[in-house]
């Protein structure tokens, strides 16, 4: 069937976070809100069938998984991606950040080095931190108009006190859709350091431009074993307030440590919503995601255009995956609290600051493209006058 990306839907019954948060966030509630890296896109038709099917049912207990459930994770990652997961390896969680702070608790002591990529999503950082943990940046070199990993800084920031590293695969918010060879070079790395990479892997199916997602674990079964993989099917089909993620452990050791701890806190099982949801997504909705890639990439264009034709002071970091542009402002010559008030205040935007992706952000906004065309013009005119009236009036 053809879906409708362009129609506006109100979303002011939604109760939905990106809107109902940005006085808390923001400071007002008179934004256009192009910020939380979810979509203003109604569902695959599958997945909404599903759901009714379910809430018709009008039994709303405990929900156990069935078989099919896993076999449909399997078969989308084996289909699309050629990776081959045990059914063993697989264990249900609510969220990626969830389970990457379950892992610092349970997989490492305090004082124990994490590494991250800068800038990159934001909780990589209160994960490690705010559970005891020393972050150690790995900073992203950025060559031309591409970001690339600094493989030598890498190498001189590793010792023995590091334990992990965090990768974002494809990277938020920088875009990069990391090919095979970069993956293996980390990789050989890593292992020849004993150091375990968690894999975030959660925009793995928005990948743009014939672009090809690598998952980090599919690579061998060396580096199968030296991994742990989030993905979900919630960032893909915009069903995140479903809370269900899925995360991948072929170590067996660790896949039972933290299985104990999802039952110590009693967040073992999927709501009976999500459980079916997450099958359909994956079962039904290739042909949904089919549509909004293309979508996506007209999007992403037009920002690109408009940037270049209205904003030449703004340039978009074209991504090669996930729906998030990453915005050089610096021309602007802005400091960041400037440049967030020129936005919320002067263009009444709501885009997420690059300095809360790591101080390589600075001068940077990421704005979210998941949304009809017309909100996304929309801001990019606020935008556009906000600068005008601030530099050439």
């Amino acid at each position: 069937m053809k879906y409708d990306f362009d129609t506006v839907i109100d979303r002011s019954n939604n109760f939905a976070a990106k809107y109902d948060e940005l006085e808390v966030k923001f400071g007002r509630r008179d934004l256009l809100p192009l910020w939380v890296a979810d979509m203003d896109f109604k569902a695959a038709k599958p997945i909404v069938d599903a759901i009714q099917d379910r809430a018709a049912q009008e039994i709303y207990g405990y929900t156990a998984r069935p078989d099919s459930y896993f076999e449909a994770v399997m078969d989308w990652y084996k289909r699309r991606y050629g990776w081959e997961i045990k059914r063993e390896w697989i264990c249900h969680s609510p969220a990626v950040v969830t389970s990457m702070s379950i892992m610092m608790r349970e997989f490492t002591k305090p004082g124990d080095k994490i590494i991250i990529q800068t800038p990159v999503y934001y909780p990589f950082f209160s994960v490690v931190q705010d559970n005891d943990r020393e972050l150690i940046c790995n900073p992203l070199k950025r060559v031309g108009e591409k970001y690339v990993m600094d493989y030598e800084d890498l190498e001189r920031k590793i010792d023995d006190g590091v334990k992990y590293l965090i990768l974002c695969n494809p990277h938020n918010p920088v875009g990069r859709v990391w090919t095979k060879e970069e993956l293996i070079k980390l990789g050989n790395l890593c292992i020849k350091n004993n150091i375990k990479v968690i894999a975030d892997e959660i925009h793995g199916d928005l990948v743009l431009g014939g672009k090809r997602y690598t998952p980090f674990a599919s690579i061998s079964e060396e580096f199968a074993k030296h991994s742990i993989t989030c993905v979900a099917a919630t960032k893909t089909f915009n069903i995140a307030g479903l809370q269900a993620s899925t995360v991948i452990f072929p170590d067996k050791k660790d896949y039972d440590k933290f299985e104990k701890v999802l039952n110590i806190l009693d967040i073992k099982r999927n709501n009976c919503f999500s459980l079916v949801a997450v099958e359909a997504a994956y079962r039904e909705g290739e042909e949904w995601l089919t549509q909004l890639i293309a979508y996506l990439e007209e999007n992403i264009q037009f920002v690109t255009d408009y940037c270049r034709t209205n904003i030449p002071q703004i340039k978009p970091n074209k991504p090669e995956g996930t729906y998030l542009l990453w915005l050089d402002c610096k021309e602007l010559g802005l400091n960041n609290e400037e440049l967030q008030d020129l936005m919320v205040n002067e263009a009444k935007v709501a885009l997420n600051s690059g300095i809360g992706f790591g101080k390589e952000g600075s001068g940077y906004m990421r704005i979210n493209v998941a949304c009809p065309r017309a909100l996304l013009q929309e801001g990019l005119n606020r935008m556009e006058k906000a600068i005008r009236g601030k530099f050439l009036e």
